[in-house]
């Protein structure tokens, strides 16, 4: 057997840069003798560490089998019970605290406009649609009694367009009469507006003339008697006759007219819209400077303050949401906080949700990816979500298409608006919630 001291150890440890000894066991007994300085500050480190672990494994093994260590120590207890302890005491009340929400006092309120007009405004409508009015955030009914509810408008065309399978199989019975299309999305579907999409306009699709593409409106406007919105194909240089030619076969009817932007001519649209009687949707892209712009605009024009609808575009869930909800809250709080140039009720074009592949996709195109899920959810999933979620940020007015989807989110948006009361809900029973 060979003897060494620690400190000859030390020594060889610091000669050959020694930091550590893998795969060695040492046996056999240690004595320990300790100058007064107590040798080695590594030494006196390591040793102490080893022997508090030690020290502690042996006292948890003691509580484990009932020894009252911790009485006879008196030291806490580790969190092993012990066998027979008495229990801690619990407190009968916690300490009483109030609960309160801080009322934000915001200098301003959003636009009321109206959309629609009966025939004591000059109109043929059974009811009209008003959104805005708030004076506070969305649904903080404690605040300020929030005047309108969010309303849903869903679309049609005016010729058939392809559509996600899942959309498509609700409509494919009308898709090639836009006055049934209306029918159907009102009185099946509980839309509180209907929106006509003149698609055929396009030059790259039918290239339909203005006055043709008009009738479609005017059939529209006889089969439904809620208001309506009417829409052109996005075409730069086809929109402007087509909605001023749609404008003026709908006067009086107060429409909503889709869209004036600053990337066509708008003050043809604007002008459109004020001289038969309708309101202008002032449309922009995720760009709040811009939309300050444009409605700036409008106003030199002479359109009302009344007469305006704001899109600061919906980038939908899957397409970069959090750019349209960020962009709309700062919009809203805006106008709360006095900005006038945007304090007025925000549209949401909901249906870009259905441009994400995720909603309409059979199945995940990326090798060995995990399972999407059946479509004929997903896709109402992501309308539902992007509604939502645009509602809570400020949204007046939802574009919609799935009927699933708008009945979902009017029934929830409706129930945070206070005109559905909801069921009482067991908490205990939440997991087993279907």
């Amino acid at each position: 057997m060979t003897s060494i001291s620690l400190e000859d150890l030390a020594k060889l440890f610091e000669k050959y840069d020694i930091e550590e000894l893998c795969g060695v066991s040492i046996e056999g007994d240690i004595e320990i003798e300790m100058s007064e300085d107590g040798g080695s500050s590594g030494i006196r480190m390591a040793m102490g560490q080893e022997i508090t672990q030690t020290a502690m494994s042996l006292l948890n093994l003691a509580r484990s089998v009932g020894y009252p260590v911790d009485s006879i120590l008196q030291m806490p207890s580790a969190g092993i019970p012990l066998v027979g302890a008495p229990k801690p005491a619990v407190l009968d009340s916690l300490i009483p605290s109030k609960f309160s929400v801080g009322k934000e006092k915001w200098t301003n309120q959003i636009e009321e406009v109206t959309i629609g007009a009966t025939s004591s405004d000059g109109g043929t409508r059974d009811c009209v649609v008003k959104i805005g009015g708030e004076k506070t955030l969305p649904f903080y009914s404690f605040e300020e009694v929030v005047p309108n509810p969010p309303a849903v408008t869903i679309d049609c065309f005016d010729i058939p367009i392809p559509l996600a399978k899942t959309v498509k199989v609700h409509y494919e019975d009308v898709m090639n009469d836009p006055g049934e299309w209306a029918k159907k999305i009102v009185k099946e579907y509980n839309a509180d507006m209907v929106t006509i999409h003149l698609i055929s306009t396009d030059p790259l699709i039918n290239d339909t003339s203005a006055k043709e593409a008009s009738k479609a409106v005017e059939e529209v406007l006889q089969a439904v008697k809620v208001p309506i919105v009417i829409g052109g194909s996005g075409n730069p240089q086809k929109d402007p006759e087509v909605l001023e030619r749609a404008a003026e076969v709908a006067e009086g009817e107060r429409c909503l007219i889709a869209s004036a932007n600053l990337n066509m001519d708008y003050e043809r649209i604007a002008n459109a819209a004020k001289k038969y009687g309708h309101v202008v949707l002032s449309w922009t892209q995720l760009d709040i400077n811009s939309q300050k712009t444009l409605n700036r605009y409008l106003f030199k024009l002479g359109i009302e303050r009344s007469d305006i609808v704001i899109d600061p575009t919906t980038a939908a869930l899957g397409y970069g949401l959090d750019y349209a909800f960020t962009n709309m809250e700062r919009i809203r709080m805006g106008g709360l906080k006095g900005d006038k140039d945007l304090s007025f009720p925000m549209s949401s074009g909901t249906t870009n949700a259905w441009g994400a592949r995720e909603a309409w996709m059979k199945s995940s195109p990326i090798k060995d990816d995990s399972d999407w899920g059946p479509r004929e959810y997903r896709g109402p999933i992501y309308e539902i979500v992007t509604g939502l979620t645009l509602a809570l940020s400020g949204g007046d007015l939802f574009m919609m298409m799935h009927p699933g989807a708008v009945a979902v989110f009017k029934e929830i948006t409706q129930t945070l608006f206070g005109a559905i009361k909801a069921d009482p809900v067991n908490l205990e029973e939440w997991v087993s919630w279907a």
